[in-house]
């Protein structure tokens, strides 16, 4: 019954609930509403074709991952082995996901294929709330968070720099790109934080224009629509840096962490476990341009 709820609540429906649930429509709406009236409370408003989950609905939704989280937990001490299987969901930064990512992924795939890789990308925020509701086994995003439920392991060092279009002059302090457009991730991205504070400490506040992939982003910063804030090591990689101007800036702006983050109170989960074994064979150099 909580593992109907739950596909209803993630879903928002009972029609792609039962989708996901590889059952009919017919039998999800019936056990829903026999849960309602055994609880003796109303878990969704009916709100045209969707169904939008109440304060009790929450409540309850919390728990019910829990305990999920738990069963799963307890399928796997009493049978195994312990190897890793099943689905493992992932919360990446958009940079993260394209720059560090595809080699550990790759590596982890070959060797654990059983495993169904989940992979979403969106800014540090975000990816935060999606591990603390148990949307994501884990997460991979710009650290340290200031979050006592979950753990955090540092993974990379990164070297930010700012970009800018290839003709535009040196740049020293926000004043020199004072006019320009910050184009950046939504509202949540740890690196636009960064960037909004360095123009604040001048005084400043551009205008942000929000992207959802750094292709477009970098895009646009090297045709001249304004300018962003980027890993180093990605420009490098992809073979960007003839196509943009880069800048360094200061160090307390410059250098973040990359961090994993997974909740505390979920001690085993073998896939993630095994997930985060495979960071430790990757390198934790900072890439810079210098």
């Amino acid at each position: 019954m909580l593992r109907i709820f739950k596909a209803v609540a993630d879903e928002g429906g009972v029609a792609r609930a039962a989708e996901r649930l590889h059952c009919v429509q017919s039998n999800v709406s019936t056990r829903l509403t026999q849960f309602e009236k055994k609880l003796d409370i109303k878990l969704f408003h009916r709100v045209g074709n969707r169904l939008v989950i109440t304060q009790d609905g929450l409540r309850l939704l919390d728990y019910a991952e829990r305990l999920l989280q738990l069963a799963e937990e307890a399928k796997a001490a009493v049978t195994g082995k312990g190897v890793p299987s099943g689905p493992l969901r992932i919360g990446s930064m958009e940079t993260a996901a394209a720059l560090r990512l595809p080699p550990i992924l790759t590596k982890f795939h070959e060797q654990y294929p059983q495993v169904d890789l989940q992979i979403q990308t969106g800014p540090t925020n975000l990816m935060l709330e999606q591990v603390l509701s148990h949307m994501a086994d884990i997460g991979v995003v710009a650290g340290p968070i200031n979050c006592n439920e979950v753990h955090q392991q540092d993974v990379f060092e990164e070297e930010l720099v700012l970009v800018t279009e290839v003709g535009h002059g040196p740049v020293t302090t926000a004043a020199d790109v004072g006019a320009s457009t910050i184009l950046s991730f939504r509202a949540g991205c740890a690196y636009r934080y960064r960037l909004e504070q360095w123009f604040a400490e001048s005084g400043m506040q551009p205008k942000v224009v929000e992207f959802g992939a750094f292709e477009t982003i970098l895009a646009c910063v090297g045709a001249g629509m304004g300018v962003s804030l980027m890993p180093a090591a990605l420009l490098i990689k992809r073979n960007l840096l003839s196509s943009v101007r880069i800048h360094t800036l200061p160090r307390r702006l410059a250098r973040v962490n990359t961090t994993l983050i997974w909740r505390k109170d979920i001690s085993r989960h073998a896939a993630r476990d095994a997930f985060i074994a495979h960071f430790a064979d990757e390198p934790a150099v900072l890439e810079s341009v210098n």
